[in-house]
């Protein structure tokens, strides 16, 4: 995917999603620094951090799906101002990436693969381990991407910073 010049004028929006514990925010931390140098003007934000600010306190999967397209056109209202977003966040729900995909000119998004599993055993979330009901990947079934343009496998058994250094590198190669 390349970015036309057309889209000059418009921020990025790196869509970083995944299940809760596979290394999001993480990901989108370490990355924030090189985005800034190649790409301007860029803030970082995450799904926990919009539910805050909103006030979101639902999780059942209507409600859940109802803030992930909030989140899309929070997103592109300031893409659209030419500032780049990293946003790290759950919401697998193919049409709300399919949404972002039409009406978000830059759009790149970023899948990070974990096994719900290993999650669970390496108690990554705590509440993986407890009896919740609404967990994404647990009891509501997540709908994964089948096309990300990056897709990040974490396995655990690489740091934070060679997982950034292979987002870095896919990132590059999208430009």
């Amino acid at each position: 995917m390349k970015f036309k010049e057309v889209y000059k004028n418009k921020g990025i929006l790196f869509w970083i999603t995944g299940l809760s514990g596979s290394g999001k925010t993480s990901l989108a931390k370490k990355i924030l620094n090189f985005v800034k140098k190649k790409y301007g003007p860029t803030i970082i934000l995450s799904g926990d951090d919009l539910r805050k600010i909103f006030d979101y306190q639902k999780f059942d999967k209507t409600s859940r799906f109802k803030y992930a397209l909030s989140y899309s056109k929070f997103c592109k209202l300031i893409t659209d101002q030419n500032i780049n977003v990293i946003f790290s966040t759950v919401s697998l729900y193919n049409q709300v990436r399919s949404w972002n995909r039409k009406n978000i000119s830059n759009y790149i998004e970023v899948y990070i693969e974990a096994d719900i599993k290993k999650l669970i055993n390496n108690k990554k979330k705590h509440f993986y381990r407890k009896k919740l009901i609404n967990i994404v990947g647990k009891n509501i079934k997540a709908q994964f991407p089948k096309r990300p343009h990056i897709k990040i496998s974490n396995d655990f058994g690489k740091s934070i910073n060679q997982l950034k250094n292979e987002l870095i590198k896919k990132i590059n190669f999208l430009k």
